[in-house]
């Protein structure tokens, strides 16, 4: 049976490591999920970690309140093109495709969570990265997306990298894609996805480096 609720109160911090979390099927054949959050049945406003298994694809489908992801490991495909491990995509409300994988690969995907006056459709890959310094030394941001008061980017801590501590006015979300990322609620060792309500705060840092997918501002 499905599970329809899982972590959907917004005003709630969630720390879920993906390493304890169980594979379970998709509606595809060959497609397994990792569930962090789910608020609905299958057309579910929802966070996961899916792994397409080689040759798996899903038909072709839409998506109403549009949908992002990054590509973990292997390439994932669609109609538009191929996107190697590291690339992200966001797909805007009301767009559509028939995903697949070839060789098999391993994504994090946000679905139903986007603005619906969010329209322009992005894809980075590793090779459009541009690396721009942080806020405190030792740090390096990718951007990724911006809508409104949401920001989307990859940061790069270098070891022994501390960040002043600070609040977030729209909750923050994190996925840790490499290293271990830390504040003083603990360690969050790569595959560690969490999210932050709306007003909560810490102080991050990052003692051996690492390398995480943050959100912010998108839930208030």
């Amino acid at each position: 049976m499905q599970m329809t609720n899982l972590n959907n109160d917004l005003s709630q911090r969630v720390v879920m490591r993906s390493a304890e979390l169980p594979w379970l099927p998709s509606p595809a054949a060959g497609v397994q999920r990792q569930l962090l959050a789910r608020d609905g049945g299958e057309d579910a406003r929802a966070t996961s970690i899916v792994r397409y298994e080689p040759g798996a694809a899903f038909p072709s489908h839409a998506h109403p309140q549009g949908e992002e992801i990054v590509v973990l490991d292997g390439e994932f495909a669609d109609e538009r093109g191929s996107y190697p491990t590291g690339t992200y995509i966001k797909n805007p409300p009301g767009s559509r495709h028939a995903p697949g994988s070839t060789s098999g690969c391993t994504l994090f995907v946000k679905l139903r969570q986007l603005d619906d006056r969010d329209l322009e459709p992005v894809v980075v890959r590793p090779s459009d990265r541009h690396w721009r310094p942080g806020l405190v030394s030792g740090l390096d941001v990718l951007a990724l997306s911006q809508f409104g008061a949401t920001h989307t980017a990859l940061v790069r801590w270098a070891p022994g990298t501390v960040f002043n501590k600070h609040q977030h006015f729209g909750g923050e979300e994190i996925l840790v894609l490499q290293g271990t990322f830390q504040d003083e609620y603990g360690d969050y060792p790569s595959g560690t996805w969490i999210r932050s309500p709306h007003g909560s705060s810490h102080q991050p840092y990052s003692e051996p480096g690492c390398l995480i997918f943050v959100k912010v501002g998108h839930l208030a």
